[in-house]
């Protein structure tokens, strides 16, 4: 599994968001792009917050804050543990899995970007790793070997 965390939040959750997906079609990569254009904030407790209210307030921000604060990895070891396991992915990631990796990706790029010398190594290797994952899923077809 490549989330622990959302099997976590499918069994203690009885809302509708039990497994959200942000991208089902068209629109929802567009108003995705729009979440993240609007900016972003992090707190000190890591919650990932959308900073235009208006945006915020829209039912598709609920499900990019339960992606974000309840299933996305937030820790450099979490996000470490996560490249092992998609470095040794045998197949094709679910869409829900390329979509959290992404959005891992942005969190690791802001955190990156937010850290002082001596932190911004592990962060910026982290990226490259995620990087290379995705990278490697999208060209799965054609290579059809796992990633190294």
């Amino acid at each position: 599994m490549l989330f622990p965390s959302a099997q976590r939040f499918k069994r203690w959750s009885s809302s509708a968001l039990v497994n959200p997906v942000l991208q089902n079609s068209l629109d929802d990569v567009n108003m995705l792009f729009e979440f993240l254009l609007a900016e972003i904030e992090i707190d000190k407790g890591l919650r990932i917050s959308i900073k235009d209210e208006e945006l915020a307030s829209l039912r598709k921000a609920k499900e990019f804050d339960t992606v974000c604060n309840d299933i996305i990895p937030k820790s450099i070891t979490e996000i470490r543990r996560l490249s092992a396991r998609l470095a040794a992915y045998p197949r094709e990631l679910k869409k829900e899995d390329f979509e959290r990796t992404v959005l891992t990706m942005v969190y690791t790029a802001y955190r990156a970007a937010r850290s002082w010398k001596h932190q911004k190594n592990p962060w910026a290797e982290s990226f490259i790793s995620l990087y290379k994952a995705l990278k490697h899923d999208l060209m799965f077809s054609y290579n059809k070997k796992p990633l190294h």
